[in-house]
C-alpha cells in the first residue's frame, strides 16, 4: 500500500507525453494511453523525474508550495491518483 514515506517513480513502461494536437498531457505506456488533467500530470512529472525515487511526501510538499491548499487535501488525492496509477502497474513502489 502506497503510504507518505512510500518511494515512487513511473513504471520504466510509462512515460508523460502532450498530444501534438490539443496540447494536453497524457501517460503513454504499452498499447494504451491515459488523458491527465493538469494536477495529475504534475504529479507524474514529478514521481518521472531522473534524480531517483521520491518519496509520497515529498511530492506532495512541494505541490502544497506551489499551490498554497491545505496539505491534507492535496496528500488526500496524491495518493488517491498514486494508488489508481499503482493498480495499473505504472508505478513502482518502494
Amino acid at each position: 500500500m502506497i503510504q507518505p514515506a512510500s518511494r515512487v517513480r513511473l513504471a520504466p513502461k510509462a512515460r508523460l507525453q502532450h498530444d501534438r494536437v490539443s496540447g494536453r498531457p497524457f501517460l503513454l505506456y504499452p498499447e494504451r494511453g491515459l488523458e491527465l488533467s493538469d494536477s495529475a500530470a504534475r504529479i507524474v512529472a514529478l514521481c518521472s523525474q531522473p534524480a531517483g525515487d521520491r518519496t509520497v511526501a515529498s511530492v506532495v510538499d512541494e505541490l502544497t508550495a506551489a499551490s498554497g491548499e491545505p496539505r491534507e487535501r492535496i496528500e488526500s488525492e496524491v495518493l488517491s491518483f498514486l494508488r489508481a496509477l499503482d493498480d495499473r502497474g505504472l508505478l513502482v513502489v518502494t
